[in-house]
């Protein structure tokens, strides 16, 4: 249980400071915890392809912004396209 807190906690931490990188605001609570899982497991498979790994929570808050960041770029761009 304790895990799964943390867990939602770096969620929404990430997506909060993804939010603010790319767009200058949040997307709510939820938004931010749905953008903070997603871009977690962007940055984590990014990472794992140019060999790179966390072992730490400032580490994985790292690799989830990145993430998220990733993410978001490619939404607006696609977006953007259409």
């Amino acid at each position: 249980m304790t895990h799964f807190l943390w867990f939602i906690l770096i969620g929404a931490v990430v997506g909060w400071l993804a939010g603010k990188l790319i767009k200058g605001s949040g997307f709510g609570l939820l938004g931010n915890i749905l953008v903070g899982i997603a871009g977690a497991f962007v940055g984590k498979v990014v990472f794992g392809l140019i060999g790179l790994g966390t072992e730490n929570v400032i580490g994985e808050i790292v690799t989830g912004v990145a993430g998220a960041v990733i993410l978001l770029w490619l939404i607006t761009f696609i977006r953007n396209r259409s």
